[in-house]
């Protein structure tokens, strides 16, 4: 796997550790890539209970890297990112996140096919996909209202404002909110509770609260399309040009 992503077991938790600090984690198509294999791996791995997501101190995620974007208006929605997007939606092991810092665009939507979250108390949550002249993803569109309300759904992802660790934890993205220097701990020992739990019940319990994952997927593919129609749009073209100046 790609050292941009690093993997490991302990005992019954695996961990999947994003490992770009240089770009503050932001993912491009051959870390989507590992991560899919790693959650597929795991899925088929009885000994595999429970799954940890993890970043780099200050950084969760940036999001998709910004460089890959432009590729995309020309060649499409790559397979992989589509591949690790229902990889989440499908998973069937429990999934624990430790987010410390900035957790950017699909940084913040794929929090919502976690169980349980746990942030560092300066964490921020954004999802800044329209004012690039885009529309979500991962399924946002479908679990952010369901699981926040419509209200703080539309602030987060039409409008863009962000979420401290504490308004996440009010809306009901994230579980615990703690000091930067616990959020792995604290995260791990979620980890190792729920995967000291009967797997069977754990599994039907999920199923049962996740409801139709049919139609998740579904919603990943229909977002996925509107997403590739908006990278080719005038609106886009010009929140990109806008953004890389700034950068500059």
């Amino acid at each position: 796997m790609s050292d941009l992503v690093v993997v490991s077991d302990d005992a019954a938790i695996r961990t999947i550790r994003m490992n770009r600090p240089d770009k503050k984690n932001a993912l491009t198509q051959p870390m989507y890539a590992a991560m899919t294999r790693a959650l597929g791996e795991a899925g088929a791995d009885a000994s595999i209970r429970c799954i940890l997501i993890a970043g780099q101190r200050g950084a969760f995620s940036a999001g998709g890297d910004i460089g890959e974007f432009q590729k995309r208006a020309e060649g499409g929605l790559e397979p992989v990112t589509l591949e690790f997007l229902h990889a989440l939606a499908r998973n069937k092991k429990p999934l624990v996140a430790a987010v410390d810092g900035l957790a950017v665009g699909v940084g913040t939507t794929m929090l919502l096919h976690c169980d349980f979250v746990v942030a560092a108390s300066g964490s921020v949550f954004m999802t800044p996909f329209v004012k690039l002249g885009l529309v979500p993803e991962a399924a946002s569109s479908l679990l952010a209202p369901l699981r926040m309300g419509y209200a703080r759904a539309f602030a987060l992802l039409v409008m863009g404002r962000p979420l401290s660790a504490e308004a996440a934890l009010a809306a009901g993205l994230v579980n615990a909110v703690v000091e930067s220097a616990a959020v792995e701990d604290e995260a791990l020992k979620a980890a190792r509770e729920i995967a000291a739990l009967p797997a069977g019940a754990v599994a039907l319990a999920r199923q049962l609260m996740r409801g139709d994952l049919d139609a998740v997927a579904e919603r990943v593919d229909t977002e996925a399309m509107y997403f590739q129609e908006r990278l080719r749009s005038d609106e886009a073209r010009a929140a990109f040009v806008a953004f890389l100046a700034r950068k500059k």
